[in-house]
């Protein structure tokens, strides 16, 4: 049986490196979603057998009925939230998942702990207790111990902060007052301390339970002045840190699957903290202590867009992208919003149809999470061929026809390039405004989650076209479809 358990660990790891190599490519997604979801349920069978095992050599009923309960009610909560969540709540859910996993490398590291310290007298103290049922000695499975609860514990109220700026019922204006760095750098240090002390004296029970309380208070303080612009670099970040909480957790508890899984998860993070740092050409050390977006209002008047907005109709759009013979559509959270993701497959598909070339150029942090609008075309069955990043789409846009702007904002905004004085200076973005004539789709002249102005609105080639952007691509679709019909006629 312990032979079979391990057989099925290697698997199971094997299906998660597996299954992370085929996400990296949009072609192949969908199949390494599915593979790493069967690598899963290896690891739990596997760990069901092992803990099987260890009741037959010992003689003791480790509560399988717990076991089989906790499956079923996993599957019972995990199955209708994968049905029923919108697409538009992608990213909340995301950052609710991180929080759960960080939950879960909490409460195993301080259930470890809590069974040492209750099989502790007689002559043993927790290390010696600890040394037994941790990896290494005594003194490393207090700091795997200490580290799962740190990082678990800042990943759970972290993430869950995410979820309120992310889903509206918090602010995504960065929360800012003053000294705030100051202090929270002072709570670091003291968490640190406490860690190092824990660590040396793991009888110390009451460091372990006043550091559960500072770590889940650091959470908060480290994600609420981070304005929601920046959620998608916070997401991937809380991602990495519940893959390294669940690394702790395993080498506090001895599960070597566990310490595979959460450092592959833990470094997939990281990398893709790094690349979107990189989309936004800041640092995460700028992300974090910057507070971006809070001084909005300031930006706003100094870099305010000047001239008059034009507006178009679909009808008349419609006659534009008739004649067009390239269209480049750019997404963004707007399209989320507005679920528009299959009307602009049809409309994109009326176009080929008129022997036009359709694109559509993904930048690396449109949306509200890592991914986000590949996500949305996917469910759409856009082609994965026509998904083309912002390096790759750049250089093409000033032979484009029309580029067609889908409730992005700042992910298009010349001030980027331009502005100094703007917080997104520097950041590169989708050269939308090269285009030869530019279609922005908006409810109104709004700013976005940035909250500054956007000169691209203002300029010749751009026509804004106003109101619910599923309904403005179903008007245009209507009028290709008219078109057809008159031709037939």
């Amino acid at each position: 049986m312990a032979a079979w358990a391990t057989l099925l660990f290697v698997a199971a790891g094997i299906c998660f490196i597996l299954g992370l190599k085929l996400l990296a490519k949009t072609h192949t997604a969908r199949r390494g979603n599915l593979v790493s979801a069967l690598g899963m349920l290896l690891a739990v069978a596997g760990t069901f057998l092992e803990i099987v095992y260890e009741g037959t050599k010992t003689h003791h009923d480790y509560g399988f009925t717990w076991i089989i309960l906790g499956l079923i009610a996993g599957a019972a909560v995990g199955i209708p939230f994968a049905r029923l969540v919108k697409m538009t709540g992608m990213p909340e859910m995301v950052a609710l998942f991180n929080g759960f996993g960080g939950i879960a490398s909490l409460l195993v590291g301080w259930s470890q702990l809590h069974t040492a310290v209750a099989a502790s007298g007689d002559g043993t103290d927790v290390l010696s207790e600890l040394s037994h049922t941790g990896s290494g000695s005594g003194y490393m499975a207090a700091a795997a111990i200490f580290l799962a609860m740190l990082i678990g514990g800042v990943t759970f109220t972290g993430s869950l902060v995410a979820f309120g700026k992310l889903s509206g019922r918090l602010t995504s204006k960065p929360v800012l007052y003053h000294g705030q760095n100051l202090i929270n750098g002072v709570v670091v240090a003291a968490i640190l301390a406490a860690g190092v002390f824990f660590g040396l004296d793991p009888d110390a029970y009451w460091v372990f339970l006043v550091s559960v309380l500072v770590s889940l208070f650091l959470g908060v303080a480290v994600v609420i002045p981070i304005g929601g612009a920046d959620m998608p670099v916070v997401i991937s970040l809380l991602n990495a840190y519940s893959g390294l909480a669940a690394c702790a957790a395993g080498f506090a508890v001895d599960n070597k699957l566990l310490i595979v899984t959460g450092a592959l998860v833990g470094a997939s993070g990281i990398i893709l903290t790094r690349i979107m740092c990189k989309a936004m050409n800041r640092s995460l050390a700028n992300v974090l202590f910057s507070g971006f977006g809070a001084g909005e209002g300031k930006a706003a008047a100094k870099g305010e867009a000047q001239g008059e907005a034009k507006s178009m109709t679909p009808e008349d759009a419609y006659f534009i992208l008739e004649a067009a013979r390239s269209v480049v559509f750019i997404p963004g959270y707007g399209m989320a919003v507005a679920q528009a993701q299959h009307a602009v497959r049809e409309l994109a598909q009326n176009l080929e149809a008129n022997d036009c070339e359709v694109k559509f150029a993904i930048h690396p942090v449109a949306g509200r999470m890592p991914g986000h609008m590949n996500v949305l075309l996917a469910e759409a069955n856009v082609s994965y061929d026509q998904l083309i990043e912002m390096d790759d789409i750049n250089p093409q846009m000033e032979m484009v026809d029309v580029a067609v702007v889908i409730g992005a904002n700042d992910v298009v905004n010349p001030a980027a390039r331009t502005e100094k004085d703007s917080p997104i200076y520097g950041m590169p973005i989708i050269d939308a405004d090269k285009a030869r004539t530019v279609f922005v789709l908006k409810r109104s002249m709004a700013s976005g989650f940035a909250g500054i102005p956007n000169p691209l609105f203002f300029l010749d080639n751009t026509y804004m076209i106003f109101g619910d952007a599923k309904k403005t691509l179903e008007a245009l679709v209507a009028e290709f479809k008219d078109a057809l019909q008159d031709a037939a006629v």
